[in-house]
C-alpha cells in the first residue's frame, strides 16, 4: 500500500540544504548517485554496502522513512550513504543545493507515487520545471533512469523528460552496467514485488547530451 503525501503542501518549503559533500562522505571525489523517493532506504543501504566506490543520497518526501533510515545508520557506520528529507523539487531549487545537482553522475526515479487522478498529476515529482531544471544543471554525460509498473505513469514520464532537447534515450546496448550507480542489479522492494508477481516493469536511461 502506498503511502500519500501531498508535496505541494506548505509544510515542505522550508528545507535544510543538503551540507557540502566533504562534509558528508569520508571521499566527497567518488561518482555521486542520487535517489529520489528512496522510502525507507533498503534498496540504498544495500548498494552502499556492495558499491564503495561510489556516492549515495537518497532524497524521501515521507519524514518518518527518513528517522528510521537514519536510525539504521547509527548501528553501522556507513561513508558513502546520506540521507535527506523533504520534497526533490523544493531541495533541488534551493540555492545552496545547486551544486549538489551538478556533481551528481545520475539520478534514478524509481517506482514514483503515480497519483492516478488527473487532478493530482501536478504532484508527480517529474514535472516540466523540474526537467528544466535538472536539464540546466546536470553535467553532461550524466544519467536519469526511470522505473515504474504503471504504464500510464511511465508514458507520462517519458513525455516530460523528452520533450527537453537536453535529454536523449540510451539504446539498452549502449548502457555500460559496470560502469553505472548499481552494477550487481539489486533491486528495490517494490521491484521484487513486482517481479514476484509477474508484472510488468517500465524502464528506461536517458543521458544529459
Amino acid at each position: 500500500m502506498r503511502q500519500h503525501v501531498n508535496p505541494l503542501s506548505k509544510n515542505f518549503f522550508e528545507i535544510n540544504p543538503i551540507p557540502p559533500l566533504n562534509n558528508v562522505f569520508e571521499n566527497p571525489n567518488l561518482p555521486l548517485h542520487l535517489d529520489i523517493g528512496c522510502a525507507s532506504g533498503d534498496f540504498l543501504f544495500e548498494l552502499a554496502l556492495k558499491n564503495e566506490n561510489w556516492n549515495y543520497i537518497g532524497i524521501e518526501i515521507r519524514e518518518k522513512l527518513v528517522f528510521n533510515a537514519n536510525l539504521k545508520m547509527k548501528n553501522r557506520e556507513y561513508k558513502n550513504l546520506y540521507f535527506s528529507f523533504g520534497n526533490a523539487n523544493n531541495i533541488f531549487n534551493h540555492s545552496k543545493n545547486k551544486p549538489l545537482i551538478d556533481s551528481c553522475n545520475s539520478i534514478s526515479l524509481y517506482f514514483p507515487d503515480p497519483w492516478f487522478k488527473k487532478k493530482h498529476h501536478k504532484r508527480r515529482i517529474i514535472q516540466p520545471k523540474f526537467i528544466n531544471l535538472l536539464s540546466n544543471s546536470m553535467r553532461k554525460r550524466s544519467l536519469i533512469f526511470i522505473k515504474t509498473d504503471v504504464k500510464e505513469l511511465f508514458d507520462y514520464m517519458e513525455c516530460q523528460i523528452s520533450e527537453s532537447p537536453k535529454f536523449e534515450k540510451l539504446a539498452n546496448a549502449d548502457f555500460k552496467l559496470n560502469e553505472s550507480f548499481n552494477p550487481n542489479k539489486i533491486q528495490t522492494n517494490r521491484e521484487k514485488y513486482v517481479l514476484m508477481n509477474q508484472l510488468t516493469i517500465y524502464e528506461r536511461i536517458y543521458m544529459k547530451i
